[in-house]
């Protein structure tokens, strides 16, 4: 954290690391009853107002500029940070104290990370919270612990606000998750990864829906360990933002970008396999492949309610579409979920796989060539299993739509590493041609499943039932399917 005297001038630096989560209000009053961490707490009321140009420069740019008031003490935060991140993050800090509810812009070092914007600074939104303190010792680390229950009001919207953070204050961040899990044992939370200024910002915008990934930042000097944690917090986070949605809305779309954000985090699990040799490593994925199935039954409905073609069959889907979604929402909220999320964002961040040393040298290896070599593995699959799509059985096909899936999503990883103009161009068409190949055998694959699940629904013969796998449709899927094959053949690898 940098501090600053009152002449403004900057004496340090650090970073902020810290853990969030996120519980109801009902859970932080249990909390706050039981107050494991063994003495009362520091409580405090704030006000904190968040600054940003009326085309949010500073949130477009990863930067939070906010002063914040408890009793007459004012102080003016400005931070930075990734956004892609979730679990335990660091980020860079600055703070002051100001007399005013104005910014104070009179350090240079800031007047720069603001990049001009500070003459078009003017609040946006407010966050009001009764706060909870605790300095808690958990082993050799200091851990800051602060409950926060308030609201969050943006213009004519309110939202409540309800979490717990943990700061890293000395020693090893591990301090934060074992504090987290001590937490969880008391009352339910969540894996939290929006901070209170995107929680203001969402307010301003449109309705919250579902969340697709984004371009994962990635730089050519960077290990095939970093790109990994990056790629893996941005799955994470894409995931929890998505589960959150679906907490008020059983909306197909925001089920199915859930699905996709573990299908992503998943893959790269499967292509970095080769860089850990962790048991952690092996129960993470078990445990992300049990939460997908969960995720299966629902998303299966929804599907055929999409491709349903008379109202009997759609409305038939209803009943078993909402109990599916009970039991999806029942496996998101049981202990094994909150603590498979906690686990990966430790796992994550905190690099626990170095405690295995044997991985080290691919840990090291430049992330491009790492990539390249997933490359050249996975199209090899998808080249040699497709050679004769329209006659294999449906077992050979659905394995190499896993394969295709998998080198899909890892281009759709690494591109950032390829950003020559010919590279880039290469990328692109290769990424188009590899996204109808797999929806082909996406299609083909609904197909070969879909009787079954009819037959397990009982409704196998309600008018519209048969016209989801008709013969006629297999067979212009399997020549499409072939054709995009022989394209993807064809298609310049941007790899080589």
């Amino acid at each position: 954290m940098r501090s600053l005297t009152s002449a403004g001038k900057a004496e340090d630096i650090m970073q902020e690391t810290e853990l969030k989560l996120e519980l109801s209000r009902s859970g932080a009053a249990a909390l706050l009853k039981k107050n494991p961490f063994e003495s009362p707490p520091t409580i405090l009321q704030q006000k904190s107002i968040y600054f940003d140009t009326p085309k949010w420069d500073l949130f477009k740019r990863g930067v939070s500029l906010r002063i914040r008031q408890s009793g007459n003490e004012r102080i003016q935060t400005v931070k930075t940070g990734d956004g892609n991140a979730a679990g335990a993050f660091a980020r860079e800090e600055w703070e002051q104290p100001v007399t005013g509810d104005g910014p104070v812009l009179d350090d240079p070092q800031i007047r720069a990370l603001l990049a001009g914007a500070g003459p078009d600074l003017a609040p946006m939104f407010a966050v009001h919270v009764k706060r909870h303190r605790w300095n808690v010792t958990e082993g050799d680390a200091t851990v800051e612990v602060v409950v926060d229950f308030g609201n969050v009001v943006a213009a004519d919207r309110e939202a409540p606000l309800c979490e717990v953070e943990f700061e890293s204050k000395a020693g090893s961040p591990a301090a934060l998750f074992a504090l987290a899990r001590e937490v969880d044992r008391t009352t339910p939370v969540h894996l939290g990864v929006l901070s209170k200024a995107e929680r203001g910002y969402r307010l301003l915008g449109p309705a919250s829906g579902a969340v697709k990934s984004s371009t994962t930042p990635l730089t050519p000097d960077m290990t095939a360990a970093a790109a990994f944690e990056r790629i893996a917090a941005a799955c994470l986070r894409q995931f929890r933002l998505n589960e959150i949605a679906l907490g008020w809305s059983r909306d197909a779309e925001v089920l199915h970008q859930a699905r996709v954000a573990l299908r992503r985090l998943r893959a790269l699990f499967s292509i970095s396999k080769p860089l850990f040799q962790d048991s952690r490593f092996d129960h993470l994925r078990e445990e992300l492949r049990w939460l997908a199935g969960e995720t299966g039954d629902a998303r299966d409905i929804d599907v055929m309610i999409d491709r349903a073609r008379g109202e009997e069959l759609s409305d038939r889907l209803q009943g078993p579409r909402d109990a599916a979604y009970g039991a999806l929402e029942s496996a998101l909220s049981s202990a094994r979920a909150r603590s498979l999320m906690i686990d990966a964002a430790e796992w994550i961040s905190t690099e626990g796989w170095q405690s295995d040393r044997s991985g080290e040298a691919l840990w090291e290896a430049p992330a491009k060539e790492f990539a390249s070599t997933v490359f050249d593995e996975l199209w090899k699959k998808v080249a040699k299993g497709g050679r004769n799509l329209i006659d294999a059985d449906d077992e050979t096909r659905h394995k190499v739509r896993i394969a295709a899936k998998k080198l899909r999503y890892a281009a759709e990883f690494f591109a950032p590493l390829y950003t020559g103009k010919t590279e880039a161009k290469r990328h692109r068409r290769f990424v188009t041609a590899m996204e109808s190949l797999q929806d082909q055998l996406g299609s083909l694959n609904d197909l070969a499943t879909t009787p079954d699940m009819l037959a397990a629904l009982g409704l196998s013969d309600v008018a519209g039932a048969a016209d989801l796998f008709r013969a006629d449709d297999k067979e212009k899927l399997l020549h499409d399917a072939a054709e995009a094959h022989d394209t993807f053949v064809d298609t310049k690898r941007f790899w080589r």
